[in-house]
């Protein structure tokens, strides 16, 4: 009997993109056992859901949990579905063509692996990574360039399109609720790490996601660059929790990149205000400080 794989999915206000999503994965060759949907949005996506032809269980959460706490639900709610595979999804993503799904569970076969990754290309542009990979020390966002190399160990871009064996996550726990959004990710994937369990990227297959293109900032040319999200919102949840991060499990090399490509960048760019807000957050997050929703925030 093959393995059975649940769907955890999170929205928020994402109406269409939530219509692709469901439509992407009704559509894929692998047997899909249900879909759990957690919708945080002010707009309920309800009747989208029930009238899916994918087997959508439909979550309501009242409170906006951030991607963080909408992961560790609709992860929580597809384990107790029974499956043994949980494959991550954000709304605004979906599986690139019907056979994603099943070239993952042949390649987590294949590679012995408890979790593996599609790549994840930019909407309008199957051709160009939607984040980038480090390749002989250069940037990237070439998908040739990367998709030659086969499979990939040790390296991927959670959450999205992530396909995690459900006993995982009794061993390495759930997205940390506390992060919100940005950062979550990163934590999960050094709790990966340190429990030495083994995954990696599938570049056979992929997933259509916006791109965080105009995020990378250079500093020292490909050599050292910085992350500056879009808004003040998102900027302060990574750069607080980048801060904590750092902290929590002493990543010296992140602390000293940044301690050096922030204040450069700030300078170069010349806007004191962004360092100080760089500055506030990060130092909150080195202190393991102002964690919560973004109401306590004034966001």
């Amino acid at each position: 009997m093959p393995d059975s794989v649940a769907v955890a999915a999170v929205t928020f206000d994402r109406p269409d993109d939530v219509s692709t999503l469901l439509d992407s994965l009704a559509a894929q060759s692998a047997n899909i056992t249900s879909v759990a949907l957690v919708d945080s949005g002010k707009t309920p996506v309800q009747d989208i859901a029930e009238a899916s032809p994918a087997p959508v269980t439909y979550v309501r959460s009242n409170t906006n949990l951030g991607g963080a706490g909408g992961f560790s639900l609709a992860i929580l709610t597809a384990m107790a579905s029974g499956a043994d595979w949980i494959w991550i999804m954000d709304d605004d993503a979906h599986p690139e063509d019907p056979n994603c799904l099943a070239a993952l569970l042949e390649a987590a076969q294949e590679h012995r692996m408890d979790v593996v990754l599609p790549l994840v290309v930019a909407p309008g542009h199957p051709d160009t990574l939607s984040f980038h990979f480090r390749l002989d020390g250069k940037l990237t966002h070439d998908r040739a360039q990367v998709e030659k190399l086969g499979f990939i160990p040790d390296v991927g871009h959670f959450f999205n399109g992530a396909l995690i064996r459900a006993d995982i996550f009794f061993r390495v726990g759930l997205p940390d609720l506390r992060l919100f959004i940005r950062g979550d990710e990163t934590d999960f994937m050094i709790r990966l790490r340190r429990a030495g369990i083994r995954f990696g990227t599938v570049t056979s297959v992929a997933l259509t996601h916006p791109a965080a293109w105009a995020e990378v900032q250079e500093v020292a040319g490909e050599r050292l660059h910085v992350l500056v999200p879009e808004n003040a919102f998102k900027q302060f949840y990574f750069y607080r929790n980048r801060g904590y991060l750092t902290w929590k499990y002493k990543r010296l090399r992140s602390f000293a990149a940044d301690a050096v490509g922030y204040p450069v960048h700030f300078a170069r760019t010349r806007d004191p205000r962004g360092f100080a807000a760089w500055l506030r957050a990060y130092a909150a997050g080195m202190r393991g400080r102002r964690f919560g929703p973004p109401s306590d925030f004034g966001f």
